[in-house]
């Protein structure tokens, strides 16, 4: 193991190497030509190779050189990554958040500024998904979905219940009086392929056919029924800005529970002070 590393030499290498000058180095850094050319020879001595190749208009590295430009360069901006974190005296926390979109959109954003009012030393990262996540391979902390709440290996706490209702343009729902109605109408689809027949059956209804787009995003089939593309089944909890604006109109109060909301995370990873917050945060917005 090395017991010191020559550092100012390693930052002089990698700005050299950035600019392939040792003038423009020196500017960057703040030193002059001399000083970052006498780090980098003390550095090529050290290492007992050569990192540059002098040429009479500048520098070129040499394979050496070019082999560890991008692991110095890794490791300067994982020392930034983290010196970053410290900010005011505290340290601020990551936390990466796998959301379905719909619950994103329609519930999580418009809350978001109360969330980072409360916990400014906690930095939001969202990552959208369509409700398909991989927690350990996608690198998140949680995830926010839609389901019964058994997912392999998880922890899940329940957030709330979402049900599904029909809804379509405003024009559709002037000719929609009763769910036998909707027979005559495009019904839009999502992946989960049983949610209009469970919906029909809890009004004691057989399912008509559904033969209209299909789409793996709540947000996508809102779209299309407020464009006048047929009739989707939504979570319209999540959707009370369009049903308020007059894009989205919902003909019959039926409903069926197909799931809720739950945050999730891996149990092999117990929850940080960052997560624990944003838990406790969430629980309280939803109980509200």
């Amino acid at each position: 193991m090395r017991t010191h590393l020559p550092l100012n030499a390693l930052r002089a290498f990698e700005a050299s190497a950035r600019h392939l000058s040792f003038t423009k180095a020196g500017l960057e850094l703040h030193v002059t030509q001399a000083a970052i050319s006498h780090q980098v020879k003390s550095l090529e001595e050290n290492l007992g190779i050569a990192l540059f190749r002098r040429l009479p208009r500048g520098l070129a590295l040499t394979d050496e050189g070019a082999a560890l430009l991008p692991e110095i360069a890794e490791g300067f901006r994982r020392i930034a990554r983290s010196l970053d974190r410290f900010e005011a005296g505290q340290v601020r926390e990551v936390l990466t958040v796998g959301v379905v979109g719909s619950f994103a959109v329609g519930w999580l954003l418009p809350r978001l500024a109360a969330f980072r009012a409360s916990h400014p030393f906690i930095d939001l990262r969202l990552l959208a998904n369509n409700n398909r996540v991989d927690l350990a391979g996608e690198g998140l902390d949680c995830a926010i979905r839609f389901g019964d709440g058994a997912w392999h290996g998880t922890e899940a706490v329940h957030l709330f219940a979402a049900p599904f209702s029909p809804a379509c343009a405003p024009g559709i729902a002037a000719r929609l009086r009763r769910p036998e109605d909707l027979a005559g109408e495009t019904l839009l689809r999502s992946y989960r392929a049983d949610e209009w027949s469970r919906w029909f059956a809890a009004q004691e209804l057989p399912c008509p056919p559904a033969r209209g787009l299909v789409a793996d995003s709540s947000l996508v089939l809102a779209e299309a029924a407020a464009q006048g593309a047929g009739v989707a089944l939504l979570p319209l909890r999540l959707f009370a800005l369009e049903l308020r604006e007059g894009r989205l109109a919902r003909p019959f109060a039926a409903e069926v529970a197909l799931g809720a909301y739950w945050l999730t995370w891996l149990r092999s990873r117990p929850p940080g002070p960052a997560l624990r917050a944003f838990q406790f945060w969430l629980m309280e917005q939803a109980a509200g």
